[in-house]
């Protein structure tokens, strides 16, 4: 039976390193690294690299949801907060290229507990995973929170911005682990407060309502009509853009006009919701199964990675990837 344990865990890895490739391979995503375009300090090998070296983690919270579903731990003890610090670093380890990984992380590591609670399930439905990946991160805890805010601070992430203290512990200050206890905040807690102006965050308090209800419904329709993957992913990015302003995007434009985040991203909002309306006109097309569609849609990828633009859809992409391993868990292989 332990070697079953393993064995699962081991495919919920596997569908993890999938699907994070899967979705850098995607091209191409306009604004994004892909295939054929890289970043000045970010190449497509470093997404590569870090793809693997998400695994080892990803197996070990998969054998967490595992002892969680045989009543050997907690819900709450699967420390899903030290798992994605541990693979945030891990990740570091790898390549040269910065902070690729963090947001696919933040997705991955629930997603990966809830897959291993299904031990006794001859199958993963879509349904059931959702319910579960809701159950583990309403149990999270201030520890989680903490080793969370940890792992930001490893991946240097910009584009946080600040708030007041009264509002919620400001992740860029040295004093938010100090709030964080003070105040016993979960995870679920920070990411209910985040959510506001993250859609990484609000993924991870709505049952990742963007990821099952469009990213993995689309990725599973447009690969059932068109066998190819590459298609699916692009189409699946294009879609989860036209209807969800990008919120990195929302953030980097606000933050040109103030630090406060909840004002950056109303500000950036208007630029990013003209971004997703050129996402809609390219699907309109065709996107990649007509020609005026991939001509448009070139134009939009270098439209958005010039110089004087450097607008990255980069939260957009994080969603695709856990569309990407949700359908894979559930059966999906390319």
């Amino acid at each position: 039976m332990k070697d079953y344990y393993k064995r699962m865990a081991d495919e919920i890895m596997m569908a993890a390193q999938l699907a994070s490739a899967l979705e850098v391979s995607g091209t191409p995503k306009p604004g994004n690294v892909h295939r054929n375009a890289d970043f000045i300090d970010t190449r497509f090998e470093h997404y590569l690299a870090g793809s693997i070296a998400i695994g080892p983690h990803i197996r070990e919270v998969a054998l967490k949801g595992i002892d969680a579903s045989l009543n050997l731990i907690k819900l709450s003890e699967m420390r899903i907060g030290r798992h994605v610090k541990e693979s945030v670093h891990e990740v570091k380890l790898w390549h040269k290229g910065g902070n690729t990984h963090l947001g696919i992380i933040l997705l991955f590591i629930p997603l990966a507990a809830a897959a291993g609670f299904m031990i006794s399930k001859s199958k993963i439905e879509p349904n059931e995973l959702r319910s579960n990946l809701s159950k583990i991160m309403r149990e999270t805890t201030y520890q989680d929170a903490i080793d969370v805010w940890d792992a930001i601070l490893e991946s240097s992430v910009s584009a946080l911005g600040s708030l007041e203290a009264e509002v919620a512990p400001d992740l860029m200050s040295i004093d938010a682990k100090s709030e964080i206890l003070e105040k016993k905040l979960s995870l679920y807690d920070l990411m209910k407060i985040s959510s506001k102006w993250d859609n990484i965050a609000k993924e991870l308090t709505t049952g990742m309502r963007i990821s099952f209800d469009l990213g993995y419904r689309t990725l599973s329709d447009v690969y059932e009509k068109t066998g190819d993957i590459n298609t699916a992913t692009v189409h699946t990015f294009l879609t989860i853009l036209a209807k969800h302003p990008d919120t990195l995007i929302a953030r980097k434009v606000g933050l040109r006009h103030t630090q406060d985040i909840s004002k950056a991203v109303k500000i950036g909002l208007v630029e990013a919701k003209k971004i997703s309306r050129q996402a809609e006109i390219i699907l309109t097309l065709g996107g990649l199964t007509s020609k005026n569609g991939r001509m448009e849609l070139d134009r939009f990828d270098k439209k958005l990675r010039d110089p004087r633009n450097k607008l990255n859809p980069g939260t957009t992409a994080d969603i695709v990837a856990s569309s990407l391993m949700i359908a894979i868990l559930c059966g999906m292989r390319v």
